[in-house]
């Protein structure tokens, strides 16, 4: 090996192993500390698309946005769902339960029901979390920019609640191009029975 492609090969080992150790202390770090300021306790209204079980479009509604301290969210979610919805992290690759689901059926928000994607437009992305092309109702989840870990990403969440759900991005399958990429923990399945 001659001393160019040595340093190279040295440079760019150290280069990767200090990305890892920042992207791992940085997530740390995240878990270390207190939570997040309580919510603002003024109630607020959104308009959100009901639907039921079977994936029926009940209609649009306008619901009180809910809003829960830190300690009701830890008696209602687990561990992994609080740390998702909660604090925005992100489970790791293939942990989920849903990331293979293929039953009709609806997903919903773990924190307050809310549905957020229909079976119809998931897809198998080969990232390790469960992806849809599209939501069931745009009015259910809305969309913010997220700049941690030095990169500027669209966060989703859930309308109802503020429970933050994944991101989104733009390599996804026709006809919208988008995949957005979601947390099982922070998604629950309903299957669409059959008579």
């Amino acid at each position: 090996m001659n001393d160019f492609s040595r340093r190279a090969f040295i440079f760019g080992g150290a280069t990767a192993v200090s990305a890892i150790v920042f992207a791992s202390v940085n997530e740390l770090a995240n878990y270390a500390l207190a939570d997040p300021p309580e919510p603002d306790s003024k109630l607020n209204t959104v308009a959100i698309v009901e639907f039921g079980n079977d994936g029926r479009r009940l209609g649009k509604v306008n619901r009180e946005k809910i809003r829960k301290t830190h300690a009701e969210w830890k008696k209602q979610l687990s561990v992994d769902s609080y740390r998702v919805t909660r604090r925005a992290a992100t489970e790791a690759p293939e942990s989920g339960d849903l990331v293979h689901e293929h039953r009709t059926g609806i997903f919903r928000c773990i924190c307050c029901g809310n549905a957020l994607f229909a079976s119809s437009a998931k897809f198998e992305s080969g990232t390790g979390w469960p992806s849809f092309w599209e939501p069931i109702a745009p009015e259910n989840l809305y969309e913010k920019m997220d700049t941690s870990f030095g990169v500027v990403r669209r966060e989703v969440r859930c309308t109802l609640c503020d429970a933050h759900l994944g991101h989104v991005f733009t390599d996804g399958p026709d006809p919208t191009g988008l995949r957005y990429c979601m947390n099982s923990v922070a998604l629950r399945f309903w299957e669409k029975k059959t008579a």
